[in-house]
């Protein structure tokens, strides 16, 4: 029965089909004889009839209906008392001394004369942690090269460069600073025995002024932007002294290298040497919002103290040679100390009425720290580097270009620390706050450039040996205005003391204080021991630039006609460091003593003395200059060479770029 069944839908399935298709043939048909008919003429188009919209309801947001309240925290208990009706502002009735327990005061009820408390214990609140950077970064580069360039048929062998010279004078710039060298502090201790060092080599430096050495030294609250020891409006921009841009493109290169003239290609004779032109960079950043209270109360002594030390010390004596056609491009060293010192008052105003006790909190929180809390970033950016070239130059016709500098060396940190913000901070220690941001930059360019005997250019040379920058950038900013501090009252220490003790109380007089209008609960940090914080930035660039070279004529193919450029200078040194520091957002209350010390201290170091005893250049040049004949030529005899395998010259590097065309 049930086989006959599916046997019967199966036929039935396939007649239904069958008439299916058959109509569709049907359609099919008669749709291709209606689709020929003629469409009728004359007749009137439809009229356009525009659609009427209106929207007289005004569309809201989407409504789910729920109404969430959070629960009441469990376990909670309450009790009622007889007070008396005058009594308005009762201690909290609590027990426990639970660090980083909170607990709360619930408003009372007393139109029947009783007072309603609920007390209950939350979750313990993780107080906020210790946080230390110590960071040292390291820069150094030997780019110290030795190059013959054209066909003088002459070895340039002149004693190299030592470098202890520039170590030495680095020693001595450094020397003039009003802090000496700090050791890393890695304790509480130490970062407090360290900053009373600072202190005390503060108090007893002497401003130093000598024909060499100028300074400037200020040791009071000190506001505003100072750029070499004067007071300005506003500071210099870096990118108007000193452009960062990258290499020519080659288009720009071999455009200058040849020109079309009658259908034939010249090429420019020229000579361009870059010995110089090296950059040193070291930039830090420092914004510390670690913890920051409204109201911070110390039980002992409270320290603050900013530092800016920026000293610039350039040796730049040249012996540059006469016989260039034109006079030398003397374009002037900049060396610029540039400091920023700005305090920001962040603390709000209240217009509330003291005696007005509903307008401040009825319960707090409490979060403890057990020991000390320490803020602590240390950096040191260190670069030095030797660009000490010894070259002979000569022209053969060709454009040729050497480069033997333009070296780059960058430090770059940046820190952001962003943590908690408090309503009162109690500290039962003291408070050690200082800022240092030490910048040093040291600048050996005492550059040799004479000709050998038959050297001249008509009108066509140009030498650069100076034109180097030196910049120093600091800038401190402090979160909290300089005149906040006021002694430490009663119910203050009377708060901390209950604290120590192992209490969990907040008198009625602290929770009343003005500070904290308007708030319904009172976020409360302790710190039981010292609150500690030091920011310290050191950068040091050390640079040896000096270049000896020899301007000679090409023993092979004489080319007067050529076009010569040498520099040997535009070197820049750059130290930029900031540093952003919240130390309160309202009132600081003292119980100890209260110090604050700021200093600037801006110098200059130039010598004015010649380091080769002020001989002329071509005389230097020609006493070092070797004249060879032509079976010193021969490359198979590498004993005589100017730069053969065994010479000390220079055994760092052979040259770092020449470029033939």
């Amino acid at each position: 029965m049930t086989m006959f069944d599916k046997i019967t839908e199966e036929i039935a399935h396939f007649i239904g089909v069958f008439h299916v298709s058959v109509e569709d043939a049907r359609f099919r048909e008669a749709y291709q004889q209606f689709s020929f008919n003629p469409v009728p003429s004359g007749l009137e188009p439809l009229p356009a009839i525009g659609p009427h919209f209106a929207a007289p309801y005004q569309l809201l947001g989407y409504d789910p209906g729920f109404d969430y309240r959070s629960p009441r925290p469990e376990p909670w208990h309450a009790y009622a008392r007889p007070v008396k009706f005058q009594d308005t502002h009762h201690p909290n009735n609590i027990d426990g001394n639970n660090p980083g327990s909170t607990w709360y005061d619930w408003p009372r009820y007393e139109a029947a004369r009783l007072h309603w408390t609920a007390k209950f214990t939350p979750p313990e609140l993780e107080p906020p942690g210790s946080v230390a950077n110590y960071i040292n970064q390291i820069v150094t580069l030997s780019d110290d090269d030795y190059f013959s360039v054209g066909g003088p048929n002459l070895a340039f062998s002149p004693d190299a460069i030592d470098n202890s010279g520039l170590i030495a004078s680095a020693e001595a710039a450094l020397s003039h600073s009003p802090i000496s060298d700090l050791e890393r502090p890695g304790t509480g201790d130490e970062i407090i025995t360290l900053i009373k060092a600072s202190i005390l080599q503060i108090e007893t430096a002497q401003s130093v002024s000598s024909p060499v050495v100028q300074a400037f030294m200020a040791e009071e609250t000190i506001e505003g932007v100072y750029v070499n020891g004067e007071l300005v409006t506003e500071a210099p921009r870096l990118e108007d002294y000193h452009s960062f841009g990258g290499e020519p493109s080659e288009k720009d290169v071999s455009s200058n290298t040849w020109t079309m003239d009658n259908g034939t290609v010249a090429i420019k004779a020229s000579v361009e040497l870059q010995s110089g032109g090296n950059t040193l960079v070291n930039e830090a950043l420092i914004k510390n919002f670690w913890s920051g209270g409204t109201v911070t109360a110390v039980v002992g002594d409270h320290v603050a103290l900013n530092v800016i030390v920026q000293n610039n010390a350039l040796w730049d004596t040249d012996a540059i040679t006469s016989s260039m056609g034109i006079a030398t491009n003397a374009h002037a060293n900049e060396l610029f100390n540039i400091a920023t010192f700005q305090h920001l008052d962040v603390s709000k105003s209240s217009d509330a009425d003291p005696t007005d006790f509903d307008h401040y909190p009825k319960y707090w929180s409490i979060t403890e720290i057990k020991g000390d809390l320490m803020i602590v970033n240390w950096l040191e950016q260190f670069t030095f580097m030797s660009d000490n070239d010894i070259g002979i130059l000569s022209s053969s016709g060709v454009t040729t270009s050497v480069v033997s500098g333009n070296n780059i060396g960058v430090n770059h940190v940046s820190i952001f620390e962003l943590g908690f913000s408090y309503d009162l901070i109690i500290v039962g220690g003291s408070v050690y706050d200082a800022n240092y941001i030490l910048q040093t930059n040291v600048l050996f360019d005492n550059d040799v450039v004479g000709a050998t005997a038959g050297f001249h250019t008509p009108e066509k040379g140009e030498i650069s040996s100076s034109a180097n920058l030196l910049w120093n950038q600091a800038h401190i900013t402090n979160l909290g205005s300089p005149d906040r501090f006021d002694a430490l009252p009663q119910h203050y220490l009377d708060a901390a003391n209950g604290l120590a003790g192992g209490g969990t109380d907040i008198p009625d007089d602290v929770r009343s204080d003005e500070a904290f209008t308007g708030l319904q609960g009172l976020s409360v940090l302790y710190i039981q021991g010292d609150l500690l914080n030091l920011q310290y930035i050191r950068q040091t660039n050390i640079l040896g630039d000096s270049d000896q070279i020899a301007l000679a004529k090409d023993a092979v193919a004489i080319n007067p006609n050529s076009e010569w450029s040498v520099t040997t200078g535009a070197n820049a040194l750059v130290n930029s460091a900031a540093i952003a520091d919240l130390d309160s957002l309202g009132k600081t209350y003292v119980g100890g003593g209260q110090y604050s010390l700021e200093t600037l201290y801006q110098a200059e170091m130039i010598s004015q003395h010649p380091e080769f005893g002020g001989p002329h250049p071509d005389a230097l040049v020609n006493e070092a200059v070797l004249f060879l004949d032509d079976s010193m030529l021969d490359a198979t005899d590498t004993a005589h060479m100017p730069y053969a395998a065994d010479h000390d010259v220079n055994p760092d590097d052979g040259v770092n770029s020449v470029l033939g065309h």
